[in-house]
């Protein structure tokens, strides 16, 4: 009896020793390559300076940004101090007292926002069989010394060979500060039998830009080692190489950067360009100017819904006249032309910027170009993030690391929100007078409406949620915390200075008008509407009609299932004054939804606004007959009036209104 329990222990024992050897190598294996996902530390977001740490970042987080607001003068918080007499306080460029020091930043981290003035020293193409993600295994072989005098390597982590190839293929680069070094002052992509021509020491990159690239000809990289720093004029070291960057599509390359030509890899049917761009010197963003009323008391914003453009030229969907290009670039010419038409004072961008469904699966490529015709202008604009822009995250990015993106742009005003609030981009802007007073006139708040709701499991890409999200609890306690923290103004404003005195007599024959201390009238702005958007309308007591303007019936209720409660909760809450005789009027007179892109009306419900832009663009869904429009809103009277339109591809003005002020219907009566 023992020797057959001896027997069997031992056949047991051999059985599972091996196999759990295996299972668990497997599953090390599976936490190493799959699960853990590990950062650099402290040291990928800051910088180790002179006996201190100390953070790196262009943008001042939520806990900060009033602080830094008033130390920096940031444009969006308008300082107070006197400026000469006839110059607009708004044109005035207030000094920053705390200037990015070029020579703190890190050498040996790709960050191609940061405004680095320092050049690049050697480029290396690299072919890598291994994902990057985890660790870099391809960095090139290089001694200590070489280290200390070129600067380490420093991967371009975007893959050349991203649509096609057999392998990786990467740029890595040096970077010194050294005043001996030869530094990079061009770059050429030429074919095999070519070399450039002109004087200066060219180095050509031994492996070709379409290596493992199959009867694609070769393309080599050569680059021109010049001057060292020391023998640099500033005129040269303005057209030095500080950086390189990889962009796919044909969109606009990233501010600051120029395209190299050609591209390594060619449009095909079944790949968009990919090519190499550079930036010369330092190109920081201009930022966008403070948010004012003009002297007559006017402020337009221009609302663009539902962009849906991906890193290719995609087709147009549901055109309603011929399409050539494809839809960004009958896109892009419809904004612009509507922006020289209306000339808004800023454009509000609600959301599906990207078009997701794998179409995106380069973040940065495609908000290189989304506002290309905003920044052209010069317009202020801000965003807010749709259920689509993070449908390709983990290709193409996190909202978190979109919105970093966003603020590297010109003439941005968004911000990515207190942490502890549900999602990313949870902010307010405030819209000033035009006087000295500066008087704060109209609020601007911006949530993000989030993507799907939580409760369905994305287990390896097979199953999906199927239900929209929705405003959550964190973020009706800040909206509302936002709101207390407005100070009540005199209404109607009056405005201040000796500018004004000439239409003093004017103003003094118009009769007299009954003022309130009231907060300023505010507008909001998310992407995907709210349950009550489809309630019971309010009645106008004029006519006994609803109180609904537009087009609702063309599709379904496109809400989320879950409701919140931030309508009765929040937005019925914040109300103008706390004074029992003001009526509980609420504060935010118009909520500015997108995601419904045949969708286009206005509906007052309980007093409050819910209005949706329409569909702009021809790389979202349409309708035949449904031409793409966009919402205006034009405030006039200092913050008082806000009226309504859109305006349509073919330039006409569509269901205009008074929602609020002078001629609108009365207000909700609780």
């Amino acid at each position: 009896m023992a020797r057959v329990c001896n027997r069997f222990f031992r056949s047991l024992h051999s059985i599972l020793v091996p196999s759990i050897t295996i299972i668990g190598f497997s599953c090390l294996l599976t936490f190493f390559f799959v699960l853990y996902q590990p950062t650099r530390g402290p040291g990928d977001t800051q910088r180790l300076g002179w006996q201190s740490w100390d953070i790196v970042s262009l943008h001042p987080s939520a806990d900060n940004v009033n602080n830094i607001d008033h130390e920096i003068g940031n444009p969006s918080q308008p300082t107070t101090e006197d400026h000469d007499a006839g110059v607009d306080w708004w044109n005035v460029t207030a000094p920053d007292a705390s200037p990015i020091d070029s020579t703190s930043l890190p050498l040996d981290v790709w960050a191609p926002l940061l405004p680095h003035d320092t050049g690049l020293s050697e480029i290396a193409v690299v072919r890598c069989m291994f994902d990057l993600t985890v660790i870099d295994l391809c960095t090139p072989s290089s001694p200590t010394s070489d280290d200390a005098i070129k600067g380490k390597w420093v991967r371009v982590p975007r893959d050349l060979n991203l649509q096609s190839g057999m392998w990786h293929l990467l740029l890595y680069y040096r970077r010194t500060r050294r005043r001996d070094v030869p530094l990079i002052s061009d770059i050429r992509l030429l074919p095999s039998d070519v070399a450039p021509s002109g004087s200066g020491d060219w180095v050509k990159a031994p492996l070709s830009l379409r290596d493992g690239v199959v009867r694609a000809p070769p393309l080599f990289l050569w680059y021109r080692k010049d001057k060292t720093l020391q023998d640099l004029s500033n005129d040269e070291r303005q057209s030095l190489i500080t950086e390189v960057d990889v962009i796919y599509g044909d969109g606009e390359p990233w501010y600051g950067f120029e395209r190299l030509s050609p591209p390594t890899t060619e449009k095909s049917a079944r790949s968009e360009n990919v090519s190499i761009t550079i930036r010369r010197g330092v190109k920081v963003p201009p930022p966008a100017p403070p948010l004012h009323f003009s002297r007559d008391g006017r402020f337009k914003i221009m609302q663009i819904a539902d962009l849906h453009f991906s890193v290719g030229a995609a087709p147009c969907l549901d055109p309603t006249t011929p399409c050539d290009g494809g839809a960004y670039a009958y896109t892009e010419s419809l904004v612009g032309r509507v922006l020289d038409e209306e000339r808004p004072d800023m454009v509000v961008f609600t959301g599906d910027q990207l078009n997701g469904q794998g179409t995106t699966w380069d973040a940065a490529s495609v908000l290189a170009k989304f506002a290309a015709p905003v920044i052209s202008r010069r317009i202020p604009w801000a965003a807010v993030f749709g259920n689509h822009d993070s449908e390709d995250a983990r290709e193409s990015g996190f909202r978190g690391d979109q919105m970093r993106l966003m603020q590297g742009l010109p003439y941005s005003l968004v911000q990515a929100g207190p942490e502890d609030v549900y999602g990313v981009g949870n902010y307010v802007l405030k819209v000033w007078s035009a006087d000295a007073s500066k008087t704060h006139l109209l609020t601007l708040y911006f949530l993000d409406s989030g993507s799907y709701a939580a409760g369905f499991l994305d287990w390896f890409g097979f199953l999906r949620p199927v239900e929209y999200d929705y405003i959550h609890q964190s973020q009706i306690d800040w909206f509302l915390q936002e709101s207390g923290s407005i100070n009540p103004i005199v209404r109607p404003f009056v405005p201040d200075g000796g500018q004004d005195l000439g239409d003093l007599w004017k103003r003094q024959q118009q009769p007299p008008v009954q003022q309130k201390l009231a907060k300023p009238n505010a507008l909001m702005f998310f992407h995907i509407p709210l349950q009550e958007s489809y309630s019971a309308p309010d009645t106008d007591p004029r006519t006994g009609l609803p109180l609904d303007v537009g087009s609702s019936d063309l599709e379904g209720q496109s809400a989320g299932k879950k409701n919140g409660g931030f309508f009765k909760n929040g937005l019925l809450r914040a109300v103008e004054t706390p004074h029992r005789g003001a009526g509980g009027i609420p504060e935010v007179k118009v909520v500015g939804n997108g995601h419904s892109h045949v969708t286009d009306n206005c509906r007052r419900v309980k007093g409050v606004w819910l209005c949706f832009g329409g569909g702009g663009s021809f790389a979202g869904y349409g309708k035949v007959g449904f031409d793409r429009r966009f919402r205006i809103y034009d405030i006039s009277d200092f913050g008082e009036t806000i009226r309504t339109y859109k305006r349509l591809q073919d330039d006409e003005i569509l269901d205009e209104m008074v929602l609020s002020g002078h001629g609108a219907p009365e207000p909700y009566v609780w």
